[in-house]
């Protein structure tokens, strides 16, 4: 490495000019960051709030339906089953075939008026 004797006067110049450049960029990098701290700190977002909010009937709704799911649980790991009989066959939904006349002769009806009025869709 050489010593400050064997540098030129150009050459020490250029250095010090250099080092001054250095530095100035230096305090404004410092400066900046101060700011950015300052105002980060200011403006600390507040904590984030809960988007909802359980009622108290909600709450004892749903501790009720944990609870008995923790009963069949528990049953099953025991080897309690409730009952092993088969479930009850499921009620015929469907309409009788005199409701579904009544249903097809009012929408033949409707559809008259509406040909009729000489359009096409309800």
């Amino acid at each position: 490495m050489k010593s400050l004797s064997d540098y030129s006067l150009v050459e020490l110049r250029w250095v010090i000019a250099l080092r001054e450049k250095i530095d100035l960029l230096q305090r404004e990098l410092d400066a900046i960051t101060r700011e950015v701290a300052v105002v980060s700190q200011a403006e600390a977002p507040a904590p984030a709030k809960r988007k909802y909010h359980m009622t108290a009937a909600h709450k004892r709704k749903l501790s009720k339906a944990l609870a008995r799911a923790r009963k069949i649980r528990w049953a099953k790991a025991k080897g309690k089953a409730k009952d092993k009989s088969k479930p009850a066959p499921k009620k015929d939904r469907r309409s009788s075939p005199a409701v579904r006349a009544e249903l097809t002769a009012a929408a033949r009806a409707r559809w008259a008026k509406v040909k009729a009025a000489g359009k096409k869709a309800l």
